[in-house]
């Protein structure tokens, strides 16, 4: 890699270029580098910025590899974003990698949208510019957390070709995210709109979620909009579906604020009942919580949930 040269780098929709040599600036840890990526490129140590990928290779490889693991780095605040240009430049390599931030990704078909939550870790391609010759579509991302992104061009493949192992983990990357859209298909297949809100916090609790005494906290920024778009339902009756979930202790808070109580199983035996399962009780873990499920216990026939 050369000591100098001359890049024209869009970011966040605008065009900053470097009319002089300069020479490239790295940054080993996020905001140790000089500088800011909105007034000139930035570029990180791939192996640095992702333990996880960093971990596939052994202490010995690590160092060799992190010279040559180096890719652009890009930042985005939250808003409107176009990945379209950066796509483009990595449309030889890998794709974009999140580093950190949440995105989401809307497409739509009709007059529907359905959305995909992106976070630190997932591998972006540009599947969404394959076109349909019977079926339009248009897609958005909307970054929801300030997010930066590592460009994993041709150079970089080319770079890392005598490590195939981070290859390999960079494909099993886009595997996973083509696995999620998959739980989040079936998630939203369940006939009942309780259900499809309960298996969906409880997903995003697993990546996102913290521990708290009785359940799990979610701080999340969504919206009954965006929870709509994510469990294909309308916003209204995702309103009225939290209210219900609240009075059964099941799911309390704001939107952007959820706590869980209980865990998946329990409040799923709540759920697959009849709906009169769903009845108004303190959210408490004691002797009350237990007296609630001996309730809906009685009143449940022997269905099963097959998940």
């Amino acid at each position: 890699m050369v000591g100098a040269t001359r890049e024209t780098v869009p970011v966040t929709g605008t065009d900053r270029r470097i009319t002089q040599p300069r020479r490239l600036m790295w940054a080993a840890r996020p905001g140790t580098g000089p500088g800011s990526s909105r007034s000139s490129p930035l570029y990180t140590y791939v192996l640095d910025a992702d333990d996880e990928l960093a971990g596939e290779l052994d202490p010995r490889s690590r160092v060799a590899a992190r010279q040559l693991a180096t890719a652009k780095l890009v930042q985005f605040g939250v808003g409107e974003c176009d990945l379209s240009p950066w796509f483009a430049t990595a449309r030889q390599g890998p794709g974009l990698l999140v580093l950190d931030g949440l995105i989401v990704f809307e497409t739509c078909t009709g007059d529907r949208i359905a959305a995909e939550l992106i976070g630190a870790g997932d591998l972006l391609q540009a599947s969404h510019l394959i076109t349909d010759d019977l079926l339009e579509r248009t897609c958005h991302w909307r970054v929801l957390w300030p997010a930066r992104m590592a460009v994993l061009d041709g150079g970089f493949a080319d770079r890392v070709r005598p490590f195939p192992q981070l290859l390999r983990a960079l494909l099993r990357r886009a595997c996973s995210r083509a696995a999620e859209l998959d739980v989040l298909r079936a998630i939203s297949s369940q006939p009942r709109l309780e259900v499809r809100l309960v298996l969906l916090l409880w997903h995003l609790s697993a990546r996102w979620g913290r521990p708290c005494p009785g359940g799990v906290r979610l701080c999340l920024p969504l919206t009954h909009r965006l929870l709509g778009q994510l469990v294909a339902a309308e916003r209204p009756s995702i309103s009225h579906a939290l209210k219900r979930l609240a009075r059964a202790g099941l799911v309390t808070g704001h939107a952007d604020d959820l706590r869980l109580h209980g865990n998946l199983s329990d409040q799923l035996e709540s759920l697959i009942g009849p709906p009169a399962a769903l009845v108004e009780h303190p959210v408490t873990r004691g002797a009350a919580v237990r007296s609630h499920r001996a309730v809906v216990a009685e009143s449940m026939t022997a269905s099963t949930f097959d998940g």
